[in-house]
């Protein structure tokens, strides 16, 4: 009786799954017969919750999928830093104190922190920083720097953004490079009337603007041209005439952290006259670095654990934490705070957990590059193994709740959309799935794709 039972339930799950596989196939080929999909390229891999194959559509197919590969990056990072791991920012100095006067210089550095100053983290905001920092120099009783402030940047390699961003991308606020020492997110926020450009929220120095603006339409659909260390920003495109604040990309984060902390000394009645410089800059002007690590720890500042900040990586599709993440990854376990040694140590990560390497051809972190190319077959893979992980709770909680009231990850480029999570249907059954669609041409490209995955609801 209970093996007739047993037989019962195998057959009964294996018409359901073949009934769910026909309508999607149904349902996909009703896609790519529409007039947006003639020249689409499509990508579809479904399973259920233990790995299950139920349905595929050109499962290995390598896309663009935008911001669904921040799943890969996430995941390894978890299982690479572990979920309580934090990033150190320290203030130290050289030189000898007598009488109040810092005989030397004040340094900050840090390990890459991308959520320094950033605004999302409770007791973790720019004027936390700021009240630490002054309560470590008042400790030291210093009322006067007699030498320069130094911005420590050097952690990572020079190169601030991937080499195959697109050059549209880099001036705007998804596109904020990642430096060794970060402050708000390295973005930077300008107070708009129609295209009259009334302020910013931090000071920009050195920062010489051409306003290329018109006035139009209900939306911001401006563009910044900006890049790393450049003093020449373009602002174009067109806004509409109201108030409204337009985000960029800061071009030097060390050096407008370093002119709001001089900002802090003074009015803290701290006298400083001396010059706001960071590794970086030296490195471009030819001075010789002198070595940090010989000074005198005052603060030692650490940021909110990774679980955290894979949090709002995923909830908000943040670019930068991506890449700081990358170069973390390649900084911990290759020696190398690079793109590079960070990107190639993802490959190696996924592919000893048993994804074809052809199916992962990473280009970066965050999945801005158009150089990148993953399947969705890949997707469901990296999905599947998380969920077996002691981290998979604080992973899947940064997971959005997209249109269709499925919990899954959204990629958005141009010509690109992709989605990629985890569904427990009316019947209770539970699935994962990653669908991709590159050069879908007008309509709405996300209800498309809404129409295939609602026959998993």
């Amino acid at each position: 009786m209970y093996k007739l039972l047993s037989l019962l339930l195998l057959s009964s799950e294996v018409f359901f799954a073949q009934n769910v596989a026909q309508k999607l196939e149904v349902a996909t080929k009703n896609l790519l017969s529409s007039a947006p999909a003639f020249s689409a390229n499509l990508s579809v891999y479904v399973s259920d919750e233990s790995g299950n194959f139920i349905y595929e559509y050109q499962g290995n197919q390598g896309l663009s999928t935008a911001s669904t590969q921040k799943i890969f990056t996430a995941a390894a990072a978890l299982e690479t830093l572990g979920k309580n791991y934090q990033f150190t920012t320290t203030s130290s100095y050289s030189g000898s104190i007598s009488g109040g006067n810092l005989a030397g210089n004040l340094y900050i550095s840090s390990n890459g922190d991308p959520t320094l100053g950033s605004w999302r983290y409770e007791g973790y905001k720019p004027e936390n920083f700021k009240q630490k920092l002054l309560q470590a120099l008042q400790e030291k009783n210093i009322s006067k720097i007699s030498g320069d402030l130094i911005i420590d940047d050097s952690y990572f390699d020079f190169q601030s953004t991937p080499g195959g961003w697109p050059w549209n991308d880099m001036g705007n606020y998804y596109g904020a490079g990642v430096f060794g020492v970060n402050w708000r997110e390295n973005q930077f926020d300008i107070n708009m009337n129609g295209k009259e450009m009334k302020g910013f929220n931090v000071e920009l120095p050195n920062l010489k603007w051409v306003n290329n603006l018109k006035t139009g339409g209900s939306s911001d659909q401006s563009l910044i041209y900006t890049a790393p260390y450049s003093d020449v920003a373009l602002i174009s495109g067109t806004l509409p005439l109201k108030n409204m604040t337009v985000s960029g990309a800061t071009p030097n984060p060390p050096l407008v952290f370093g002119t709001e902390i001089k900002g802090w000394l003074k009015n803290a009645g701290i006298d400083f006259k001396g010059n706001i410089s960071s590794t970086s800059m030296q490195l471009m002007n030819g001075v010789k670095l002198q070595n940090p690590s010989k000074n005198t720890i005052i603060l030692e500042y650490k940021s909110p654990t990774l679980d955290k900040i894979i949090y709002w990586f995923m909830r908000k599709s943040i670019n930068f934490y991506g890449e700081t993440l990358i170069k973390t990854l390649g900084k911990e376990k290759k020696n190398e705070g690079s793109f590079e040694a960070g990107v190639s140590y993802l490959k190696e990560f996924w592919k000893n957990k048993g994804i074809n390497p052809a199916m992962i051809n990473f280009a970066d972190g965050s999945g801005l590059s158009p150089q990148n190319y993953v399947s969705a077959r890949a997707e469901v893979q990296s999905l599947l193994w998380s969920r077996k992980q002691s981290w998979f709770s604080e992973f899947f909680e940064g997971f959005p709740t997209q249109g269709n009231g499925m919990k899954m990850k959204s990629g958005t480029m141009k010509d690109t959309k992709s989605f990629a999570g985890f569904h427990t249907s009316g019947e209770g059954k539970k699935y994962v799935f990653a669908i991709i669609i590159n050069n879908y041409q007008g309509g709405n490209i996300s209800e498309a794709l809404y129409k295939v995955l609602n026959v998993l609801k």
